[in-house]
């Protein structure tokens, strides 16, 4: 199934302006470097990579060692996959770019805010836009380069329910859910303080106007914003706050419950589902979002000695056969040429539009505002 080039070209807009962020862009290409855009040759590339070091390539997902692999067969160039939790992941990138002792030659970072925050200001990485693929690759996605985008999505039980049993996260506050929702700790999980601001930022008139909709008059509230509202309001309903997705969807999908949870999930976990497995259902038509996105981009070490070949690797990542490992687990590829994967379970390619998309212009405000966002949690949260 391929992806809805229209649709994704509206939520691609929706990142924002990346190239507002400033130190993000891949330094001036010198003439004898393979990469360089001018007659920029996929040949040349692949026969300069094989004439350097192998390479270590880190990302937050396991697929990463099978990527690897897949490489080192199809270009003769050797890189070996390193997975790395996203927070753990930028701190040792700037612990090797601060000593000049390189692992990491290529990174797929998946923590957005600090990245941009520590990463790029510290010179200690650079972004590549492939030059043969950049038409296929929205412009608020180039700059730095957003390899993947990872939906999460509000999911159901589909053996109790015939479909999704709320359209609105203001249902969610109800007393009818309360300890009834489950999703990962924000305080151990960043992501989702980072998707309370960007609601807020971009996206707040559209949380009030679901209030309106759902309850049939306008929101007043004391708070700050109606993304504050709901967050207070949520935070209050008593979740099942966990530290994990699987655990998140085990709540949400384990088989035998007279009254499961609904529950905020990865499309990755959809790929539990079976007879006798998770029976997982995606919200669809949830005002106003259905779920939301966060991006990996894909970055280059500064000082690595493999250039050629870790660019050869994010060449390699933006296209169908390279990524497919991680589009099989519903990760939508920034290239739209790449169709989705014809074996993702979960069908989140035809609700691209009710997902909220990450603007990559306001990151460096979710990293400043992520400790604000969660002592506004904890100070809300009730058990």
């Amino acid at each position: 199934m391929k992806v809805n080039t229209r649709r994704w070209a509206g939520f691609a807009a929706g990142l924002g302006a990346a190239a507002l962020l400033s130190g993000t862009s891949a330094s001036p290409a010198r003439a004898e470097e393979a990469w360089a855009p001018e007659n920029f040759s996929l040949d040349a590339l692949v026969e300069a990579a094989r004439a350097e070091p192998p390479i270590t390539v880190y990302d937050s997902t396991g697929k990463i060692v099978e990527i690897a692999d897949a490489f080192t067969e199809k270009y003769g160039v050797k890189a070996t996959g390193s997975k790395v939790s996203s927070g753990a992941q930028i701190e040792l990138l700037v612990r090797e770019g601060q000593a000049g002792n390189i692992v990491g030659d290529v990174s797929v970072v998946q923590d957005v805010p600090p990245a941009m925050a520590q990463l790029f200001p510290q010179g200690l990485v650079e972004s590549w836009l492939p030059p043969d693929l950049a038409k296929s690759i929205p412009e608020a996605l180039q700059d730095p380069l957003v390899v993947v985008s990872s939906p999460n999505i509000w999911a159901y039980n589909t053996e109790v329910y015939d479909k999704c049993p709320v359209d609105n996260i203001w249902a969610l506050t109800d007393k009818a859910w309360t300890r009834k929702i489950a999703f990962q700790d924000p305080l151990g999980k960043p992501s989702y303080t980072d998707w309370f601001n960007q609601m807020e930022m971009h996206h707040d008139a559209a949380v009030a106007a679901a209030y309106e909709a759902y309850y049939g008059k306008p929101l007043e509230t004391d708070e700050a914003s109606a993304t504050r509202a709901w967050v207070k309001a949520i935070a209050q309903n008593a979740p099942l706050l966990t530290d994990s997705d699987s655990a998140a969807g085990e709540a949400v999908g384990a088989k035998g419950q007279a009254e499961p949870f609904l529950g905020l999930v990865s499309t990755a976990k959809f790929r539990d589902n079976a007879p006798d497995g998770l029976q997982l259902g995606i919200c669809t038509g949830v005002k106003p979002f259905s779920g939301w996105m966060y991006p990996g981009i894909g970055v280059v070490s500064t000082k690595t000695d493999s250039p050629n070949a870790a660019r050869l690797f994010l060449h390699y990542l933006m296209t169908e056969e390279g990524i497919s490992p991680q589009t099989v687990d519903g990760k939508i590829s920034s290239n739209t040429e790449v169709p989705m994967h014809p074996d993702e379970p979960s069908g989140v390619g035809e609700i691209l539009d009710q997902l909220m998309p990450y603007a990559l212009s306001t990151a460096l405000q979710d990293f400043d505002l992520r400790q604000d966002w969660q002592d506004f949690w904890r100070v809300n949260y009730t058990r």
